[in-house]
């Protein structure tokens, strides 16, 4: 199976990784979780990047805030999926990080899920990599039906507790 590379702006990024992480391993996804900054350790950055289709990846998720460069420097250097995850921060709640990460030019896509959302990140990565892997795609799918059952059993004590109140 192809890894996932994590790669963070900043080790303060760390927390909405967390996520991230905790879905990769419910998934049994390998993954490898970097301090790359676009600005403060580019070459360490590019370095991974050129490097990350031949060590065994198939998709890098990119977290950064303010800025957010991140994700569209690692864009310009591979051909593989980016997904960027857009960091809260600073005096614009993250909105300034999201544009910066979403408003890529054409040729250099970068799939962007919400501001700190390391789940759906991690999701998605999932989905791209169980393209060309059957394991993964029902563990994948076995992880919905336990996101599903678990509405249903909050539905279900909705009701109850409705009628004993009502």
């Amino acid at each position: 199976m192809k890894k996932v590379a994590v790669l963070m702006g900043s080790i303060s990024d760390k927390p909405v990784l967390d996520k991230t992480f905790a879905v990769l391993d419910e998934l049994k996804i390998p993954y490898e979780g970097r301090v790359c900054s676009a600005h403060r350790t580019p070459e360490r950055a590019t370095e991974f990047v050129l490097g990350a289709e031949q060590n065994g990846f198939g998709v890098l998720i990119a977290a950064a805030g303010l800025a957010a460069h991140l994700a569209g420097s690692c864009a310009a250097r591979t051909h593989l999926p980016i997904i960027g995850i857009p960091v809260q921060g600073g005096g614009l709640g993250g909105l300034d990080a999201l544009l910066a990460t979403v408003q890529m030019p054409p040729g250099f896509p970068v799939a962007t899920v919400a501001v700190n959302g390391g789940e759906n990140a991690a999701l998605l990565a999932a989905q791209i990599l169980a393209l060309e892997d059957a394991g993964l795609r029902e563990r994948l799918l076995a992880y919905r039906k336990k996101l599903s059952d678990k509405a249903d059993a909050a539905d279900r004590e909705l009701c109850q507790a409705l009628k004993q109140n009502g």
